[in-house]
């Protein structure tokens, strides 16, 4: 990779803009897809908003919806040993294909530099695709919906405050799901808002 070459640290020419902004409207089918943002390292509020304009940023992705933030406690180790998260859900429309779309999220991750020495591991951002548009896929390398969306509060909370009639695809209605799971250390963050890019 050529110095600046990532996207995410150099602007995207004004030229590709008007050429994505035209494909909202001229391209036969844009794909709904979900994504979910958490940071637990460094200044998480503007980790997210970084994240959130680098996706805007992206050529065939527009963020359509941004959740408001939620205040988590880190999910499968003790609460104690690393800090709280930020966490927040993005709507987008986007032309890319799924693994492009990963690639994109990885290289998001990349540019703020995530590490991952260790499972479930503090990091500074984590760039997840939760679903895209209806499809269910085993691929072990994008695993569509994500295998555990459907258990955590952290990600169906604020996804449902940005479409109450969302569904995980193959499982069922993000409000009914959020029935069974508990919302315990998943607090709003009424002071911070993450802004929607223009």
């Amino acid at each position: 990779m050529t110095p600046n070459s990532d996207p995410t640290v150099q602007p995207v020419p004004a030229s590709v803009v008007r050429q994505v902004d035209a494909a909202d409207s001229t391209l036969a089918n844009p794909q709904r897809a979900v994504i979910s943002l958490g940071s637990n390292l460094g200044n998480r509020l503007e980790t997210l908003q970084g994240a959130v304009d680098a996706l805007e940023d992206t050529p065939g992705v527009r963020v359509k919806a941004v959740s408001p933030v939620y205040e988590t406690q880190p999910w499968g180790v003790d609460p104690q040993s690393q800090p709280s998260y930020f966490n927040a859900v993005v709507l987008i429309k986007t032309t890319l294909p799924p693994a492009s779309l990963l690639e994109r999220g990885h290289a998001i991750e990349e540019a703020f530099q995530r590490e991952r020495s260790e499972h479930w591991g503090p990091r500074t951002i984590d760039v997840d695709i939760v679903a895209y548009q209806d499809v269910v896929s085993g691929d072990p390398g994008l695993t569509l919906p994500h295998p555990r969306a459907h258990e955590r509060a952290f990600v169906l909370v604020p996804w449902h405050d940005v479409d109450p009639e969302a569904e995980v695809p193959g499982v069922g209605r993000v409000g009914d799901l959020l029935r069974g799971v508990p919302r315990e250390g998943v607090t709003v963050r009424t002071d911070v808002a993450l802004v929607l890019p223009e």
